[in-house]
């Protein structure tokens, strides 16, 4: 069994997601810590500038909620966090800070950008120091 699962959440595919925590109920013990997170990525500030006031503040907290309710409709007992960044980084980073010996990430199909630089599920697979799950 695992100790610490990171379940990585795009609130956009919200069905990959639902995969990853279906996962993880069969895969973690009654021991194990789970933890959902979200990353926003960072908007440049000429562009927030140009935003009205709180939009980012709503988004992080739209995607807080999601979290929990993901969490509640999989009968799940789980941390959330909302991150800022880029998301393989902030992915990395969460998986780091809680010790995770496991992450789920869900994966959808490539674009023509990802054959260019890489999906985010590839750059955590590649870089991960623990196992990665990789949910289609």
């Amino acid at each position: 069994m695992y100790n610490s699962i990171l379940i990585p959440i795009d609130m956009a595919h919200a069905e990959k997601g639902k995969h990853s925590l279906k996962a993880a109920t069969t895969l973690a013990g009654k021991d194990t810590k789970v933890r959902l997170v979200n990353v926003v990525e960072d908007i440049p500030t000429f562009i927030a500038a140009q935003l009205p006031s709180g939009v980012i503040d709503k988004a992080r907290d739209e995607a807080s909620e999601g979290l929990k309710a993901f969490a509640n409709a999989a009968g799940l007992k789980a941390d959330t966090e909302v991150r800022s960044g880029r998301p393989h980084s902030a992915i990395l980073s969460a998986a780091e800070d809680c010790e995770a010996d496991l992450i789920i990430i869900g994966s959808h199909r490539p674009g023509m950008a990802d054959y260019l630089l890489g999906s985010t599920a590839g750059r955590v697979v590649r870089h991960a120091t623990c196992s990665v799950l990789v949910m289609r």
